[in-house]
């Protein structure tokens, strides 16, 4: 089994499963027996809990929380400060993780409650508070989070913002 490319202070907890290419930086704790799929990065200071499954090629940034028994699947993005939650009613022995489908994008300070489904190609605005499954290939935003578009809309909002940027000079060489 391969093993990750780790940084200071990392807690791997027992049969946990790495795939190929995987990084996992400073300070970060991963529980039992969590599978972590290739080329998979995972930011300084994340708790991973027990029983989780992230697919390849994720992306998990800094200071999340991804609670015992979630699941991602392959090209997810979660942003600095998420959490993910799997107790409705703490401290019950009932976890109802949420799920995070393919290529779906979970913004900056975002709250995932248990239960939901954040479906394929979705994204979830930052700083929202996501109470109720988020349906393939939308945009949802808030507090609670709510529908503001499809993913045809943000795609060419992005396209526009990066266009205009790039006319301005500003941003990454």
């Amino acid at each position: 089994m391969p093993q990750p490319k780790t940084g200071q202070g990392v807690i791997i907890g027992a049969n946990v499963q790495f795939g190929k290419d995987v990084v996992v930086w400073n300070y970060v704790v991963i529980g039992d027996n969590t599978k972590i799929g290739d080329g998979t990065c995972i930011g300084s200071f994340c708790d991973i809990g027990k029983n989780v499954t992230i697919g390849k090629n994720c992306n998990i940034q800094a200071h999340v929380t991804i609670s015992n028994e979630c699941v991602l699947g392959d090209h997810v993005f979660i942003a600095p400060n998420s959490s993910l939650l799997n107790d409705k009613y703490p401290k019950s022995s009932l976890l109802t993780a949420p799920v995070v489908k393919d290529h779906a994008k979970i913004g900056g300070g975002v709250t995932v409650l248990p239960s939901v489904t954040v479906g394929e190609r979705s994204v979830v605005g930052g700083g929202s508070v996501v109470t109720r499954s988020v349906p393939a290939g939308k945009v949802f935003m808030g507090v609670p989070a709510k529908e503001v578009m499809s993913i045809e809309e943000y795609e060419a909002k992005r396209e526009e913002f990066i266009k205009a940027k790039k006319r301005k000079g500003e941003g990454r060489p």
